[in-house]
């Protein structure tokens, strides 16, 4: 008999809860892509003015990233990220009086719960790099990062439902209270800084090396695969409901759902990523070959699909091509996330806060620049070109510099 140790090691515990809580994440900065169709009607937005709502997240979020990957590497991941779990919850509960109160107080909280996520995925990476065994640790990245993807395919269709059995703010709420649910297991369900025999980080030092690894041009691949990949996966997180209902007249309902199958191709896309990416690694291939096969795959598929949906007369066909673009990006997760587990695995947590720095811009930037140009072209064409620009781009970039091999112990 296995005893049950051996059937669920520990650190199993430890992913579905860091999986649970980038689900949660993603569902409270998702629900305002749905809620803001009902907010811009109610509160008479232009699309400018929507396209700022939906990026003043990103502002926060841009603001604690690094900091987010300095204080898990120093304090430890459990600490930190339920503090931020604690701290975004209340600022999703807080959005719908926000809101009331005015445009500028909307932001402000949008910034706030930015502020709390920016450090869900330093920490969940400094935890697996604490608790993974290191032939694990791909299919473990792959599984919390993609439930962004799960969170998104529960909260636009979900978020549409109940605007429509409700009102637009009863999904804050319900978000909100999960997220408070979460903290309650996590600081009573796991242990602090315990690791399996078999992972292989060492303590945090006392100093992060920062200048060694701002010289490293792997870490600026990581930067930049990081960065092309979240361009196309922000703008289509942001503006994907609003595609849907202007481009074909869909309802609510129906833009939420349609907007959301995407994303579940995108998380089980992922997850066979992760398992495809660790099976090469086992049969010996290089770790610089895999993460560069995963990522410039998956940018180059995703350009090929945005430049396709340029065309697309019908909504069975827009749907297809959206699919195929967020199945294509997903694939980038088991290229760049998991690459500072591999180049430096001590400081994995910090590279990590520093790529999500850059790759927060798009959010900020790549989201407000959409609605720009939607108002002056009265078309996605534009932002659909722009997306897979930048992600041919990255696809080149990340050939070029990145790496696989250990440079920092």
């Amino acid at each position: 008999m296995r005893s049950r140790s051996q059937s669920w090691p520990s650190y199993y515990t430890v992913v579905l809860l860091l999986c649970a809580a980038s689900f949660i994440s993603y569902i409270d900065r998702t629900n305002i892509s749905v809620g803001a169709i009902a907010m811009k009607a109610q509160f008479d937005w232009s699309a400018t003015e929507e396209g700022f709502v939906l990026s003043a997240f990103f502002v926060g979020y841009l603001l604690m990233m690094a900091a987010s990957g300095a204080l898990a590497n120093r304090y430890g991941g459990k600490i930190v990220l339920g503090l931020a779990v604690l701290w975004w919850s209340l600022f999703t509960v807080l959005t719908p009086p926000a809101a009331f109160l005015s445009l500028s107080a909307l932001v402000l909280a949008r910034i706030a719960l930015g502020l709390g996520e920016a450090a869900v995925f330093p920490a969940s990476i400094n935890l697996i790099g604490r608790w993974v065994p290191a032939a694990t640790r791909t299919r473990a990245v792959t599984a919390f990062i993609s439930c962004i993807h799960l969170g998104t395919v529960f909260a636009l269709p979900i978020t549409g439902w109940l605007i429509e059995r409700f009102s637009w703010p009863i999904p804050f709420y319900v978000f909100g209270i999960l997220g408070f649910l979460w903290v309650a297991v996590w600081f009573t369900g796991v242990g602090s800084g315990e690791r399996t025999p078999t992972a292989q980080t060492s303590e945090a030092p006392a100093a992060i090396p920062w200048g060694r690894l701002m010289r490293l041009p792997c870490v600026w691949a990581i930067v930049m695969g990081h960065f092309c990949a979240n361009w196309t996966l922000y703008v289509l997180l942001a503006w994907l409901p609003t595609y849907f209902k202007a481009t074909f007249g869909v309802t609510i309902v129906n833009a939420g759902l349609l907007s959301g199958a995407p994303w579940l191709v995108a998380f089980l896309s992922a997850n066979v990523a992760g398992h495809i990416a660790d099976e090469l690694l086992r049969r010996g291939r290089s770790p610089t070959f895999v993460r560069k096969l995963m990522q410039c795959t998956g940018l180059i598929g995703a350009a090929v699909g945005l430049l396709m949906l340029r065309d697309v007369t019908s909504i069975t066909g827009g749907f297809v091509l959206v699919c195929f673009t967020t199945g294509s990006i997903a694939l980038c997760l088991a290229g760049y996330a998991p690459n500072g587990l591999d180049i430096a695995p001590r400081y994995a947590d910090v590279i990590f806060g520093i790529s999500n720095t850059f790759a927060t811009l798009p959010g900020i930037f790549g989201v407000a620049v959409t609605g720009w140009l939607i108002d002056r072209t009265h078309s996605f064409t534009a932002p659909f070109v722009l997306s897979a620009a930048v992600a041919l781009f990255g696809a080149l970039f990340f050939l070029i510099f990145a790496s696989g091999e250990r440079r920092l112990a």
